[in-house]
């Protein structure tokens, strides 16, 4: 029904306002109701009830952890622990807020060792649940159980330690018991945040019941076995172990190899003094790492450690105590980025044979680069210089004259060193066997000489994709454009570390309204925005203007390029994001100038190309995170084919 015009508002009369609240008188909250504040920051599950509780037990020195839940810990939590008890007089005192024999000054603050410091965990559980203590020290004759809600404490029976018993969580406040979700929802996250205290304290036991029945158990043990027993076997398998000083840092643990990266970050632990964290500054610095080897938006895996003195990190962040502050935070990422990426560079052939050392540069990464041209796509030939010694040494090995690598310059960039003297190469449709029988000598059956060369002798190639090779464990496939492909991008890496990359100026500058952080970054990081091939810089007020493009970049979106490393020059380290940026350029460079698929290459050409991936680092993958090559062992090899059935 339509207004009519005498009931329609007219646009002359100003609004009709509602009647004003009177003022309310400030007041201080009642204990209760502080408690329940605190308590949706501390407590928002039953997983946060464990952890806290947990927390508190391996504070006290327990070495033996015991979680029993009821309905997924809504019902029921029952953490029990063999620690140092808490003496009957300071039980009522263990539940009021702020309470705690952690800390008693700032400087105690400052130098947090211990899990809990802030007293606010048993009063915020107590204030959304029943909960009761009961607990005995050595000085005791027995225990006593104190009910938080009535006060009442009574005798009770049990051994040198604490038991802190939750029911009816969130009882008291039925808005947040309704976005719970089901019981094996809830209980998975229980498991979860008792796995993440395991990984950290493997001489600590700890066992998890539901509903009577156990779910997880760990005994106590070394770090390795503790890895091996909470991440499981395959995690083992397809990581590598970090250990790194870096300055006042340690950084130790293991780092999953590319190829075992999950769609989900659900594989990842990281802790800070012992302590489990989710710190940006560290996910980015573990990613930086794995930049070069990671296919996409996959998730590597990872439980690293870091050893910091506590006088440099700030652990009094967040009432979850999740989140930490580094006083130097460049630092913390550099270790870290710098430990992952050490572990990462060495190739899998590294536990086949002696390799060089991931800081040792082969020669063979020190030859120059020859600009990619047409002849790079004709067969790759070998030239041999009137110089050349018999014998040579290369990346680190004694060689004979016939395996000894020597290449020209054009050569050496396409990442093949070949040897000095090469068999006639075969005709090009002479079959694989023909391949193999002009091949060098029989693999070599003494241990020394095979240590040599990890990745084996070349025998053949297949659909002009894959290499075969035979080595001391079996069969060895190369996909022979991924590996040529890193190896031409590292030696790439290598030899513009140093350089600026070239830029293109504009006719027009392009110019766009940019923040006050956008500006100031602008004006603060302008060298490294120049290094970048990015001129960028005022144009005004609360305006900026690109002025050049790099030269490989001179079709992109120059707005949005601006902006993207402005964004990345605000948050991390200005030299990794000008490396960054060289290494996404470097890598299409290496995928156009790699030897492509159908390439027909002779055995010497295969051989210099197992070689050179021996000595390159993160050669287990391409540029791509591709996997470069695959071991097929000779048990395997006869599990194929039934053999000793």
């Amino acid at each position: 029904m339509s207004l009519t015009r005498a009931n329609a508002p007219s646009n002359d009369q100003p609004p009709v306002r509602e009647q004003a609240q009177p003022r309310r008188v400030i007041c201080e909250l009642p204990d209760e109701l502080i408690s329940q504040i605190a308590a949706g920051e501390v407590v928002e599950r039953p997983a946060s009830v464990v952890r806290e509780l947990v927390d508190n037990a391996l504070d006290a020195g327990a070495t033996q952890v015991t979680v029993k839940l009821l309905a997924g810990g809504v019902r029921q939590i029952l953490v029990e622990d063999d620690g140092c008890g808490i003496p009957t007089d300071e039980l009522p005192l263990a539940l009021r807020r702020h309470a705690t024999s952690k800390i008693r000054s700032l400087d105690d603050l400052e130098h947090v060792l211990t899990m809990g410091f802030r007293g606010e965990a048993l009063a915020a559980i107590a204030s959304v649940s029943e909960t009761a203590l009961c607990s005995r020290t050595e000085a005791d004759a027995h225990a006593h159980r104190l009910d938080a809600r009535s006060g009442e404490l009574s005798p009770a029976a049990r051994s040198v330690g604490t038991s802190v018993e939750v029911r009816e969580l969130f009882f008291s406040t039925p808005a947040r018991r309704k976005f719970l979700k089901s019981d094996a929802t809830e209980l998975a996250h229980c498991v979860e945040a008792v796995r993440r205290h395991a990984l950290a304290r493997p001489e600590v036991a700890f066992s998890v019941w539901h509903e009577g029945k156990l779910v997880e158990q760990y005994r106590a043990g070394t770090a390795a076995q503790r890895l091996q027993d909470v991440l499981g076997d395959d995690f083992i398998r397809h990581s590598r172990e970090v250990q790194m000083q870096v300055g006042p840092v340690r950084v130790h643990g293991r780092a999953g190899l590319p190829e075992a990266a999950r769609a989900r970050a659900d594989g990842q632990y990281c802790y800070v003094n012992g302590r489990y964290v989710r710190d940006k500054l560290i996910a980015h610095g573990i990613r930086s790492a794995y930049e070069d080897v990671l296919h996409g938006q996959r998730q590597p895996t990872y439980a690293l450690f870091i050893d910091i003195p506590p006088e440099l990190v700030d652990v009094n962040v967040h009432p979850t105590k999740i989140e930490v502050r580094f006083r130097d935070s460049r630092e913390v990422h550099q270790a870290v980025r710098r430990a992952v990426d050490a572990t990462l560079s060495v190739s899998k052939a590294d536990t086949q044979g002696k390799l060089p050392s991931p800081d040792q540069t082969p020669p063979s990464t020190q030859a120059p680069t020859a600009a990619l041209t047409a002849a790079e796509q004709a067969p790759l030939p070998w030239r041999a210089t009137p110089d050349e010694a018999p014998t040579q040494r290369w990346g680190g090995w004694p060689q004979s004259d016939r395996a000894a690598p020597q290449a020209s310059a054009p050569d050496a960039f396409m990442g093949l060193s070949l040897p000095r003297a090469v068999p006639a190469a075969p005709a090009a449709d002479e079959p694989l066997s023909v391949l193999a029988t002009t091949s060098q000598s029989p693999w070599p059956t003494d241990a020394a000489t095979q240590e040599q060369w990890p990745l084996g002798r070349a025998i053949g190639q297949i659909g002009g994709i894959y290499v075969l090779a035979e080595n001391a464990q079996g069969l060895v496939i190369v996909d022979m454009h991924a590996a040529h492909e890193r190896v031409v991008y590292e030696r790439l890496k290598t030899q513009m570390a140093q350089d600026r990359l070239d830029s293109q100026p504009l006719l027009i500058p392009l110019s766009f309204a940019a923040t006050p952080a956008e500006m100031a970054t602008a004006e603060v990081h302008r060298e490294t925005l120049l290094t970048l091939g990015l001129d960028v810089d005022a144009l005004g007020p609360g305006k900026l203007a690109v002025r050049a493009l790099p030269m490989a970049l001179s079709q992109a979106d120059g707005v949005e390029l601006a902006r993207s490393v402005l964004a990345e020059l605000a948050q991390v380290d200005a030299s990794n994001v000008i490396q960054r940026a060289q290494h996404e350029l470097l890598a299409t460079m290496a995928c156009h100038g790699a030897v492509r698929a159908n390439r027909r290459l002779t055995l010497p050409e295969m051989n210099a190309l197992l070689r050179d991936m021996e000595a390159t680092e993160r050669a287990d993958q391409c540029n791509h995170g591709r996997p470069t090559w695959r071991q097929l062992s000779v048990r395997e090899l006869d599990a194929l084919f039934l053999r000793g059935r």
